[in-house]
Order: structure tokens, then sequence, then C-alpha cells
């Protein structure tokens, strides 16, 4: 049975992946800073499949030293990592020019360094028993830049950018590295919007995405998925 670490996985994007995750049989290791949520989504997960051990801790990813902390843990709790997904992030609207002093290294924290933090510390025992799959979950702003949200567009391409060396870094040990490029995607940013539902991407459709890749055959990597919502952005 393989082992999964997802961050963000309390809601959203990466709750749906955690769900679609727990349908195939694998063990879940999951952290969030609100344990109310947390505790809802272990609890649904067990629901779903009961055979899977699921391992929680309250922690704030974007924060190294507990981010490290439930790395750890979760290998101790679990066994070996096999499959990492970097979901965290978070949207900050806004001109370059008129950030506040901590706008980007704030983004940075919560949208490049944990991806960055985690691929240290399981790359390596991913290399060594040649087997891994990680997930870093992009945004089309990386390929279509966002003067609204200059400096979350700069992080998310700047985590592309990371993804692609992840992949060249790790390929030849037969570990696979997958980008997911979502356009619109109706998660918590978008509560309380009139749009119609059916413009955006949902995160089932990410979490369904996700898998697809995960299960093809040890060959076949897929480098990049990108999603738009089909009338467009909203």
């Amino acid at each position: 049975m393989e082992n999964a670490l997802i961050t963000g996985a309390s809601k959203g994007m990466g709750r749906a992946i955690a769900l679609a995750f727990a349908k195939e049989g694998l063990n879940l290791a999951i952290c969030s800073r609100n344990i109310k949520e947390l505790e809802e989504t272990a609890n649904q997960l067990q629901s779903i499949n009961p055979n899977i051990k699921i391992f929680t801790a309250q922690a704030d990813a974007s924060n190294r030293t507990e981010l490290l902390r439930f790395a750890a843990q979760a290998e101790l709790k679990l066994g070996t990592i096999t499959v990492l997904v970097n979901n965290l992030g978070t949207y900050i609207p806004g001109s370059i020019l008129d950030d506040d002093d901590h706008t980007l290294s704030n983004l940075i924290n919560i949208n490049l360094m944990p991806a960055y933090e985690l691929y240290r510390y399981f790359g390596k025992t991913m290399i060594a028993a040649k087997k891994g799959h990680i997930f870093n979950i992009c945004s089309i702003a990386a390929h279509e830049p966002v003067v609204a949200a200059g400096s979350y567009t700069v992080t998310k391409s700047a985590l592309l950018s990371l993804n692609h060396i992840m992949r060249l870094e790790t390929q030849e040990h037969g570990i696979k590295v997958t980008a997911i490029v979502p356009g619109s995607t109706l998660t918590a940013s978008w509560e309380g919007t009139a749009v119609d539902k059916n413009r955006f991407i949902l995160p089932e459709d990410i979490a369904a995405a996700i898998i697809t890749a995960y299960k093809m055959s040890p060959g076949a990597n897929v480098e990049e998925i990108v999603m738009k919502p089909v009338f467009g952005q909203v």
C-alpha cells in the first residue's frame, strides 16, 4: 500500500485530491492550521475507506519548522512517502507597485517554499527507492501572467520552474513529476460568487486528472496538465 502526503488538504482542491486517493486505497498524511476542518476531512477519508491509515497534524505548512516536523511524523506513522502533492497555495490580488512590504515574501512562503522543502526532504528517499510521484499544483498564471495579481504570478511561475527542475533531477531514477496547471477553479477563494459553477473547473476535475496520471504505467510520466474553464477564465 502506498503512502501519500498532501499539503493544504482540508478544503478545496487538496481535499478533493485526498478523497480521490482514499478511494484508490492510499494511506494519507494531511495537515492544516484549522483543527476542525482537519478532523472533518480525516473522518470523511476514513468513511470512504476504513482500511487506509490517516495521519493528521495541526501545522502551518508555510512554517518550515512545522512543515518538516509534519513530514517526519508522517514517515514515522505511515512509512515511506511515495506520493507527494504540493497543493498549498494562496491568491493575493494586486499590482506589484501597490503591494505592501510583505506581500511577496508571504506568497513565496506559501506558494513556493513548502514544495521546495518537501522535495528536498523526500527527494533522495524516492531516488534511493527508485519510486515516487510528485504533483505540483501550479496555476495558469505561470503561462498567462495576471497583471492584477503580479506577485502571485511570480510565485506560481517559480513553482512551475521548480517542477521542471524536480523532474530533470530525478527522471533518470524513475521518479515521476507532474505539474497541474489549472485556470479558474471553484475553491474557497471564490466563496460567495454569483458566477455559475459551470463556468469554473471543479476541484473534483483536478483530482480526477491527478488520479489518471498516477495510474499510468511505470514508463509513462505526464509532465504537465493544463486545464481551463470551457468558457474561458472567470
